[in-house]
């Protein structure tokens, strides 16, 4: 099976941004990004995006406005994923019963045999 199992290139991109931006590591970047731009502008020289900083809200609302979509097509994505995944379990777990159900009545048989 291909490494992208049948994905498409937006599906793909919606998988592999929710993976790091559902991490530690995004979170940590993240809060050390802004930290980092608020020092700067508090105690640059000529900071380009002063108190209240309207450039860094609108940046973060950006993000916000692609990053809630993104996470929800993948969320779709592994929804649709396991419920196939689902309807799998379910008709193994009935071939299964089937072939449990043909075996009991080969054991009767037997069994009523050697009575």
């Amino acid at each position: 099976m291909s490494r992208n199992s049948g994905r498409t290139v937006g599906q793909l991109l919606a998988d592999v941004i929710a993976k790091n931006i559902g991490s530690w590591k995004f979170i940590t970047i993240q809060t050390a990004l802004l930290c980092a731009w608020i020092v700067y502008n508090v105690h640059g020289i000529e900071p380009p995006d002063p108190w209240p900083f309207v450039f860094l809200n609108l940046l973060l609302s950006f993000q916000a406005a692609y990053t809630g979509p993104i996470l929800l097509m993948a969320s779709n994505r592994q929804t649709y994923i396991d419920r196939k995944r689902s309807i799998e379990d379910l008709n193994i777990n009935k071939q299964n019963n089937e072939i449990l159900e043909k075996l009991s009545q080969k054991l009767d048989a037997i069994a009523e045999k050697n009575s």
